[in-house]
């Protein structure tokens, strides 16, 4: 699928400001939105949306469906009546520039039980039947869902497979009898899923009606420990106590001499082949209502993936194995339609990657930070470019592009400066420009390139186990010269939307 040139940011809503510890769907998310107007931007790239675990990654989820409840604003919570303004009076001293996880995830669950509590009073009875509509529409997931996470939190975050042997094998009469020991817990993880996609689409209505479209993001792989893996063992590579007998990496090169082991549960294609990929059509269906555009991250699986015993701990004895390449898009474009998908088709290409990708015309990335490691045939260097792709300056696997060239070896720094024919002092920007410039079609940076922050706002850094994902800014870092600068630099090359003001799109939901 081709798109207009554009270009936007990437953000985690995590990142957004705010009192609470973490960023929300609240107020700083449509002010964000805002922002974006205002630069005349028409990209909102995020990572997974899901419910993160151990780690805080949120490419490690609890499931591939559900929403994060750390994402959920207290104060939207207030406006339902679900809270009250004595409930967030006493709110911890967060910091502001960072998540703390372990500080933060206790304090906003039992906000979110206090208000899970409230509605099962009788609190807002206006949205009962809205919760009842959401539970039915989404049974196919959140049953399973609410139920593993009420499973999780009775023993004690265990993971699944060590739980009693009737419940990891789902007997019928231990899901019965779970799920009503549990009821209340259940119907609080049922609430905050509600609570979660109640606030999210109306954000994403609010940007889309202003012209301002949702990258979304959708993992390969889900995690081990996740409601996907434990209602449906059919499709993964399990044995009978339900542990995985092999498992996701990628092999040694010159990066990693061990390979990477991730420890992902591997997909029994055959199976859900016969199965004519029915649960990815799910969830392609779940993901494509949440937001406008899909980038499928390790794009390269679909073609071939890496699997490694179980039993290894390191990524080195394993193999390649073929990935069920263009049937399962065939699948689920015979369902859903065109896909409007982003291929993350990073590291070394193959044939047989190309291909897949340029069969259904999935646009592929460029990172400018990739761009001047040896000379002019670098595919990353924008002369280099066919349209039909997204240019980065770097993503949230990278460090910032001040750090970047900060740290850069001499001689990629003088090959980025004669290249772009700027000194360096203002690198942040002469990346922005370059990929802007480009004839990609999409171009998009972080927001710690547009406020041109050093290694300190750095997102994650891969393979290291702890320490990631909780950067944040604070509102008063955003300021109009910025969005003026971008705002002139899309108008310039070419990929100013034409948006909506706040005001005419007002009028136009109230005609």
């Amino acid at each position: 699928m081709r798109f207009p040139r554009s270009s936007g940011i990437l953000l985690h809503p995590t990142s957004l400001p705010g009192r609470y510890g973490i960023g929300d769907l609240g107020d700083a998310a449509y002010r964000l939105i805002d922002s974006l107007i205002e630069a005349k931007q028409s990209l909102w790239q995020v990572l997974p949306l899901g419910p993160t675990g151990y780690g805080d990654s949120p490419y490690q989820c609890f499931s591939a469906f559900a929403g994060n409840p750390l994402l959920i604003s207290p104060d939207k919570l207030i406006e339902d009546g679900l809270l009250t303004a004595g409930d967030v009076r006493d709110v911890p001293p967060f910091p502001e520039d960072e998540v703390d996880y372990g500080w933060v995830i206790p304090y906003k669950f039992d906000l979110l039980r206090q208000a899970a509590r409230r509605f099962k009073s009788g609190g807002n009875g206006s949205l009962a039947s809205a919760f009842e509509t959401f539970c039915r529409a989404q049974a196919n997931w959140l049953d399973d869902f609410a139920l593993f996470m009420a499973l999780k939190d009775a023993h004690q975050g265990a993971v699944w497979s060590t739980w009693e042997d009737d419940i990891v094998k789902r007997t019928p009469e231990a899901v019965r009898r779970w799920g009503a020991q549990l009821a209340d817990e259940v119907f609080a993880y049922q609430f905050m899923q509600f609570a979660f996609f109640r606030q999210w689409f109306a954000l994403k209505q609010y940007a889309n009606e202003r012209g301002v479209r949702i990258i979304g993001d959708i993992p390969i792989f889900v995690a081990y420990d996740s409601a996907d893996v434990w209602a449906h063992p059919d499709l993964f590579f399990l044995d009978e106590h339900g542990a995985p007998t092999v498992v996701a990496g990628v092999p040694p090169d010159l990066f990693s001499v061990t390979g990477q082991l991730w420890g992902n549960p591997l997909y029994r294609w055959d199976v859900l082949a016969r199965q004519d990929y029915a649960w990815w059509i799910a969830r392609f269906r779940a993901m494509l209502t949440q937001v406008d555009i899909l980038r499928i991250d390790h794009f390269i699986g679909f073609t071939r993936y890496w699997e490694v015993p179980a039993s290894e701990t390191t990524a080195i004895k394993g193999r390649y194995l073929p990935g069920p390449g263009e049937a399962i898009f065939r699948a689920v474009e015979k369902t859903l339609g065109t896909l409007p998908i982003i291929a993350e088709d990073l590291g070394v290409l193959t044939p047989e990657v190309e291909a897949l990708r340029d069969r259904f015309e999935f646009p592929g990335m460029k990172i400018l930070q990739f761009a001047f490691t040896d000379d002019a045939d670098n595919a990353y260097l924008p002369h280099n470019y066919q349209s039909n792709c997204v240019v980065y300056t770097g993503t949230h696997d990278n460090d910032t592009t001040r750090g970047w060239f900060n740290s850069a070896p001499p001689p990629e720094r003088a090959f980025a400066q004669r290249y772009l024919a700027r000194s360096g002092e203002d690198i942040a920007y002469d990346f922005i420009r370059a990929a802007l410039g480009s004839v990609a079609d999409m171009a998009v940076f972080p927001l710690q390139d547009v406020l041109d922050r050093g290694n300190e706002a750095r997102m994650n850094f891969p393979g290291k186990p702890a320490g990631n994902w909780g950067w944040r800014f604070r509102q008063d870092m955003i300021g109009d010269w910025q969005l003026k600068r971008l705002r002139e630099m899309v108008e310039l090359y070419g990929r100013a939307a034409k948006q909506e003001s706040k005001e005419q799109a007002g009028e136009k939901q109230e005609a």
